[in-house]
Parts: C-alpha cells; sequence; structure tokens
C-alpha cells in the first residue's frame, strides 16, 4: 500500500517541494487533495481543521503521527491520540521571533510613551505626553521560558542590558535568565520586575495564574504583557488592577474570550494595547514550521520516533 502524507495548511510550492524530495516514494496529499478519506488512509498528517479529530481517531484511521502545524495543542485530547499510539508533535519554536519582537514593540511604545503618541496624532495634538522612561538596566520577568522566553531574554539582555529573571516548571537554570524561579515562587519573583511577560500554554495549573494576589504584587510602575494565552490570566483581576493603578498597562495579544467582544471595557483603556492573536505571525511562518517537520520526518524515515517537540502524558513534552 502506498505511503501517504497529507498536508492540510495551504503551502506554497517551494515547501511541498522540500517536502516530497525529503520522502522520496512517499505520496504527498496537499490543499484539495487532502480530503478526509486521503487523511483517514495516511501515515502522516501535517496540520489541522475542524472536524479533523474524528477522522484521525476513527477505527479505520492509518494514522501514526500528527504534526501539529501550531505551536500549542490544546486543541486536541492528548491523551486519545497516545491511547491510540499516535506520536504528537508540535510546531513549537516558530512563533519565538515574531512573537518576542511583538514584546519589545510592546514594552518600548509603553515605556517611550510612543502609544500616546498615536492617540495624538489621530487628534493633531502636540503633546508631550509626560515623561519617559528607558528600558535600559530595568528588570524583565518571563513566566515561561521556552524558545519564545529563551528569544525575549536574549534580547533583553543583548539590546537593553536588562536582568533577567525567569520562571519555569521545573525551575531549571537557562543561560540566558539571571535567576530562575519555580513556578510556585511567582509571587516572589514579581515585585522585582519592572516588566512581567507571560508565555505560558494552557493547561489547568496555569488557568488565572495571574490573579488579583499577583498583580498586587507587582510594581505600581510595572508593566505587563501576555503572548501565551488569555486563560492565563484573570481578566477582571487585571482590569481591577490597571483602573486602581496597581500596575501601570498592559500588552494583550490573548484573551479569556476571543475575539473580544467589541463592547469589551480593554478596548477603551488608554494604558492597554490590544493586538488580536497576531504576536507569532510572520511570513517566515511556513518555512519554519516545514524546518521542524522535516528534522522530524528524517528521523521517522530512519526508523526513530520525531523528537522535535514530541508529546508524551498529558502533553508533557519529553
Amino acid at each position: 500500500m502506498t505511503r501517504t502524507i497529507a498536508i492540510i495548511p495551504k503551502l506554497k510550492a517551494p515547501e511541498l517541494n522540500r517536502i516530497r524530495e525529503a520522502a522520496p516514494g512517499w505520496t504527498v496529499l496537499a490543499g484539495g487533495e487532502a480530503t478526509d478519506d486521503a487523511v483517514r488512509n495516511a501515515e502522516i498528517v501535517v496540520g489541522w481543521r475542524d472536524g479533523l479529530e474524528s477522522v484521525v481517531l476513527s477505527e479505520s484511521s492509518r494514522v501514526r503521527w500528527l504534526q501539529s502545524w501550531s505551536a500549542g495543542m490544546d486543541h486536541l485530547e492528548i491523551d486519545r491520540y497516545l491511547e491510540r499510539g499516535i506520536e504528537l508533535t508540535s510546531a513549537n519554536g516558530v512563533h519565538a521571533y515574531p512573537i518576542s519582537e511583538t514584546v519589545f514593540a510592546m514594552l518600548l511604545a509603553f515605556t517611550r510613551k510612543i502609544d500616546a503618541y498615536i492617540r495624538n496624532q489621530q487628534h493633531r495634538k502636540w503633546d508631550h505626553a509626560g515623561l519617559k522612561s528607558e528600558m535600559h538596566g530595568k528588570t524583565i520577568g518571563i513566566v515561561g521560558v521556552g524558545a519564545i522566553g529563551e528569544e525575549t531574554a536574549r534580547i533583553a539582555k543583548a539590546a537593553f542590558g536588562m536582568r533577567v529573571l525567569g520562571v519555569r516548571r521545573s525551575g531549571a537554570p537557562s543561560p540566558a535568565v539571571d535567576e530562575m524561579f519555580a513556578v510556585e515562587r511567582l509571587l516572589d519573583m514579581l515585585p522585582a520586575c519592572d516588566y512581567v511577560v507571560a508565555v505560558v500554554p494552557s493547561t489547568s495549573e496555569s488557568k488565572h495564574l495571574f490573579d488579583a494576589r499577583a498583580f498586587a504584587a507587582m510594581k505600581e510602575t510595572a508593566y505587563f504583557v501576555n503572548v501565551g494565552r488569555g486563560s492565563v490570566v484573570d481578566t477582571e483581576a487585571l482590569i481591577d488592577a490597571l483602573n486602581a493603578g496597581r500596575i501601570a498597562g498592559a500588552g494583550l495579544d490573548v484573551f479569556e474570550e476571543e475575539p473580544l467582544p467589541a463592547d469589551h471595557p480593554l478596548w477603551a483603556m488608554n494604558n492597554v494595547i490590544v493586538t488580536p492573536h497576531t504576536a507569532g505571525s510572520t511570513e517566515r511562518y511556513a518555512e519554519r514550521a516545514v524546518d521542524i517537520f522535516l528534522s522530524n520526518l528524517e528521523m521517522v524515515l530512519n526508523g526513530r520516533p520525531p523528537a522535535i517537540n514530541r508529546l508524551g502524558a498529558q502533553g508533557k513534552r519529553y
């Protein structure tokens, strides 16, 4: 029987050719060819679309490996795949550059009052918007030091000479971070930070990690940025902290409810920057995601399991 790779995302010819060249003897089905029947009969599936779970997990499915097209896999019931012996790998790391750049775009906008000047420009208003600060030499706390957190830490030190604190579930050190904290010590780290960046996935343990206690622990002059998942933040507690001046501002790319409703109070707050879950958007996304897939594919074609971003029980990376 023909060995098949089904490609769900719309890829341009250069990326598809790279995959075909890496898998001689395999049939690569993409675009309209990647029907439900084609997916069911494929050994390898790349990407996702609504309704595909019932196909991949059907009794007649031949799928042995699913390569996600996203860094997060909270849209999947991971344990069901693992019980079926289906390998799961994510595209974790593909967002490191665009998301870290978005983080500093937000932080610089707040620190140098660019957000205020944009509002003033719309009203043709010449106003200095108060005293500006600077990021150089300040302390940044990065909660979730994975690929994105590591790149954020690298930029913070190299570009701005910042002191970098970090939070990891394990508390394991990182060469890019000056001091690492286990998640249980989050509240110990927050008071030292001028900027706090959340890059945390959505799990049962991370829900409302940033609650009223967390915001109360921050400096009144601190800025908070969330580019992880909306569920990590208690939105009402954040709004309360912003209105009360317990923190200076927030840059938010992700929300508990998406799309953010038009009447949501966050839209109208001058100390908030809202972006519509686009921090990871980049023209080079497909190129980098294919890089990850091809590295894993080489392992599979040589009789080994895919090791890059491989998920284990309860979605934990090996």
